[in-house]
């Protein structure tokens, strides 16, 4: 009895931080988990933060354990390789394959036609997977890595060259990140075949509602990168519009439904459409992002969350801004 007692407790303590996460259908009827883990680590004081050996290894594996199916990641991000031990570490343990949901992008110095195949073989072999289930144009935006000049390529031609990888069986679907409407429309108008998901930046600062409603009639999910924007006070710029993570109406909200302020933020974006891609290296976050399942705002509370909106922009990019492909509004990056 005490044997089965204490399997028992394990098995309840595993169950309290394990998730089952919804998915919605992509227009070329794959399945893609409505929340991911992002493996982006973002920028510091001193500038991009480099990783480690082995610590976005731990937070897949964490993640995966929590319930994620659905894991983010990039060539440029230089954490593949560490994506790739912790989802065959996973599968040796006994968890499928055909259950997980990656998603990876192509890098800006590899736009041309003829560079996309070989570049997502590249990003295979670092994840030690024969295909990815969705590979995405990172940015419109194309330049040589080697000395940061610019490079003209048409994301049109770019496109060309995902819709081979897919015919290859590289991946299963295809997207864009950062592309905006028009760009969008550019791809439709030649008649290539329509991308699934869109990536771009989406928190309460950045809601970029009339986008959502373009991918909405089109049948392009929407997956929301920086969905905590400037909710944490180590984060936000000095210039950031609030609300920030202790805002007394975000903390009510958030006391009503026993969550923590980032699960609600999250969960506006669910009831958005949004695919979150929440980031976090600590295991007890990892496991509160996924658990926004369980409840539902009310229509005063979104529409509380819907005024914090100013169109602002932690991720600009300006030093793209005169490229012809920027996909951003044009403002002062002054302002």
């Amino acid at each position: 009895m005490a044997m089965l007692t204490s399997v028992l407790t394990v098995f309840i303590a595993i169950s309290a931080v394990t998730a089952n996460v919804p998915t919605l259908k992509l227009h070329d009827g794959h399945d893609i988990p409505a929340l991911a883990l992002g493996t982006w680590l973002g920028f510091n004081s001193k500038g991009r933060v480099e990783p480690t050996a082995d610590e976005v290894e731990r937070a897949v594996s964490w993640a995966i354990d929590a319930g994620y199916r659905h894991i983010d990641t990039a060539f440029i991000y230089k954490v593949e390789d560490q994506v790739g031990r912790a989802l065959a570490a996973k599968v040796a343990q006994g968890v499928k394959r055909e259950d997980l949901f990656i998603t990876t992008k192509l890098w800006n110095d590899k736009h041309a036609q003829s560079a996309v195949v070989p570049a997502l073989r590249q990003s295979l072999a670092s994840l030690g997977l024969e295909y990815v289930d969705l590979y995405l144009i990172h940015w419109p935006v194309a330049k040589f890595q080697s000395n940061g000049t610019y490079d003209y390529t048409d994301y049109v031609e770019t496109w060309r060259g995902m819709m081979e990888a897919k015919s290859l069986g590289l991946t299963r679907s295809i997207g864009v990140s950062n592309f905006n409407q028009q760009q969008i429309d550019r791809i439709l108008e030649q008649g290539l075949e329509k991308p699934t998901v869109l990536q771009v930046e989406i928190n309460l600062n950045l809601q970029q509602p009339e986008l959502l409603a373009y991918c909405a009639r089109q049948d392009i999910r929407v997956m929301g990168y920086t969905p905590f924007g400037s909710l944490f006070y180590h984060k936000a710029q000095e210039t950031a519009p609030p609300p920030r993570v202790d805002d007394p109406a975000l903390v009510e909200i958030a006391n009503k439904y026993n969550k923590t302020v980032p699960q609600v933020a999250l969960r506006y974006l669910v009831e958005l459409g949004v695919i979150p891609i929440p980031k976090s290296l600590t295991k007890s976050r990892i496991e509160q992002n996924l658990q926004v399942f369980d409840f539902s705002l009310s229509a005063a509370e979104r529409e509380l969350l819907r005024r914090f909106d100013r169109g602002y922009r932690t991720i600009p990019q300006y030093k793209w801004l005169d490229h012809p492909y920027y996909p951003f509004e044009k403002k002062n990056q002054d302002e």
